[in-house]
């Protein structure tokens, strides 16, 4: 079995462990982040929903800063939302402030049922840079 190259971000491990997989790995040139939420350090979600959304956001920079890119390098975007025909408006606020300016990374929006108390979640697949940070 090949060894996992995983990126962790340099807080933020509660749900990590709890829920027991690894917050983004390296592979062949990308970055496979897993969905992230908008948790507080404890693992508990930040109760108002646009807050959420920006705490997600925020523990995805995290992640890909950890990695060496930012969301500039994101090539193809998921979100989950519950409810979103009353959410989305409110999320879809949040999202500029983040997301960068044309061209844009490719998105699905799913809408679903459950995210373990939360009411937003986004995964990324981001391309690495070819020389990064050390």
């Amino acid at each position: 079995m090949t060894q996992r190259d995983v990126v962790f971000p340099p807080a933020r491990h509660a749900l990590y462990e709890r829920h027991r997989y690894s917050p983004a790995i390296r592979s062949n040139g990308f970055l496979f982040v897993s969905g992230q939420v908008g948790s507080r350090e404890d693992g508990s979600p930040e109760p108002d929903l646009q807050d959420q959304v920006r705490l997600a956001f925020n523990n995805l920079n995290a992640i890909l800063e950890a990695a060496g890119c930012s969301f500039a390098d994101a090539v193809d975007v998921t979100v989950f939302m519950i409810d979103p025909q009353a959410t989305f408006e409110t999320i879809w606020a949040v999202v500029p402030e983040f997301w960068g300016s044309a061209p844009y990374p490719t998105i699905t929006a799913v809408g679903v049922t459950w995210l373990a108390g939360f009411q937003f979640e986004i995964k990324v697949i981001a391309r690495l840079p070819e020389n990064p940070a050390a």
